[in-house]
């Protein structure tokens, strides 16, 4: 199994960092602004891109610390994965721990969905520090994929 793994700083408090993460309206605003669902836990969260897209079940939610998605639709190399945001306080920012884990093996798709979440990560930055996000289809968009 292989993961993606980032580290984010963004100049606020945990718990703007996790309203951006476990609403429908934070996430529309900086992830893909065709996002619709239940964002409770045990709830779907649905996200689209073009044609397609994703879908999580939310598994675990601690307020100011932990938001957490297993994938149960979308591509086949995401099926069964989880996507974990981790959040912690230090100093004047909101440190996001951000991981995609259980990926059965580093096929190309890996490495294009690892650039899109870096990408992303930042869109969640800006729109907690400046108020404007940049989800798709407003993203920047790095090959035919997206």
């Amino acid at each position: 199994m292989v993961d993606i793994l980032h580290r984010v700083g963004i100049k606020s408090s945990v718990d703007e960092v996790y309203s951006a993460l476990a609403t429908v309206d934070g996430l529309s605003g900086w992830w893909t602004d065709q996002t619709q669902g239940d964002s409770n836990a045990g709830g779907v969260v649905q996200f689209r891109f073009k044609a397609d897209g994703f879908d999580m079940k939310v598994t675990d939610l601690q307020p100011g610390k932990q938001v957490q998605w297993e994938v149960v639709g979308g591509p086949p190399e995401w099926i069964g994965t989880e996507v974990v945001f981790d959040l912690k306080q230090d100093g004047e920012y909101a440190i996001v721990l951000f991981k995609h884990q259980g990926w059965k093996e580093p096929v190309e798709f890996m490495h294009h969905c690892t650039t899109k979440w870096g990408v992303f990560l930042m869109s969640l930055k800006s729109m907690v520090e400046t108020g404007t996000g940049a989800p798709y289809p407003r993203d920047v968009h790095i090959d035919n994929w997206g």
